[in-house]
């Protein structure tokens, strides 16, 4: 089994040491011992989300593109779309990972999904999908997912530790979801690295930057953080850049675009032209 793309690499910002990229990718430089087997991790470094305030454009933006089938909160969305291609797509738009629902009876997906993406291209994919148990982190492992979601509100803080242990001995990099204040505290007390704040209120659905912007403050500036859902146009990715989060998951309104390479290079665009809203219309070859 070939070993895990490196997820948070793929989210670091470039300035990164020569001896943390050459630990990160498996080279012959020393790997500090705290980092253990969880070569993905080796890549954080200097990786702090940047001060408010900080102009789009100074910092590189990571995006990480979704693909999904469906969702509960708008049902199906493109169930006959390819994941191979549409991750074709995003990779040449210029997204920085992939993340692939394999949750069923919710999002229509499946590991399928997850290893049509990974074959397609070279870019780390995350496993998202409601992880309760041990075995379907060796599951992602087995499909050869780079990377895992963990949510804080599905698990007990017991399970998130060894979880995360877990993912750090199996090499597998662990995006940890949070929703609040107190998600965010039980996240970095059980030793998370990469955590994504979800912007969308699980009880009316209804999504929120403000969310991200808000608990901005409380992740330490040696944690990666990403902020996932509500995120539709340029204007929402400067917005997030001025509150100083440079990294971001992206579903919805990428699977409904029309284009979705020119959708991603929209989101990513440094020049502010990509202003527009991404979604309708079914994606080109699916």
């Amino acid at each position: 089994m070939p070993p895990p793309r490196p997820f948070a690499a793929a989210l670091a910002d470039p300035a990164l040491t020569q001896a943390t990229f050459s630990a990160s990718f498996g080279a012959t430089a020393p790997m500090p011992p705290a980092f253990g087997a969880d070569r993905s991790a080796a890549a954080l470094g200097d990786i702090s989300g940047h001060a408010p305030g900080t102009q789009p454009g100074s910092i590189p933006l990571r995006l990480i593109a979704e693909i999904k089938r469906a969702s509960p909160s708008k049902g199906p969305l493109y169930p006959n779309l390819d994941p191979a291609a549409l991750a074709r797509a995003y990779a040449r738009g210029g997204a920085a990972a992939l993340s692939v629902l394999t949750d069923g009876p919710f999002f229509g997906g499946s590991l399928d999904d997850l290893t049509a993406a990974r074959n397609a291209v070279s870019l780390p994919v995350l496993r998202k999908d409601f992880i309760v148990s041990d075995y379907q982190i060796y599951e992602a492992r087995a499909a050869q997912a780079d990377a895992v979601l963990l949510i804080v509100r599905a698990v007990s803080p017991s399970f998130l530790r060894d979880a995360l242990a877990l993912c750090q001995a199996l090499g597998l990099a662990a995006l940890t979801e949070v929703h609040d204040e107190a998600d965010v505290e039980t996240a970095l007390a059980c030793g998370a690295r990469i955590l994504g704040v979800n912007n969308r209120n699980l009880k009316t659905f209804e999504t929120s930057l403000e969310t991200s912007i808000r608990l901005r403050p409380l992740i330490p500036e040696d944690r990666i953080l990403v902020a996932e859902s509500g995120i539709r146009d340029r204007r929402d990715i400067e917005r997030l850049c001025a509150a100083g989060i440079f990294r971001f998951l992206i579903g919805e309104s990428l699977v409904r675009a029309k284009d979705p390479e020119a959708a991603v290079r929209a989101l990513l665009d440094e020049d502010g032209q990509g202003r527009e809203e991404l979604g309708g219309g079914a994606p080109h070859g699916h």
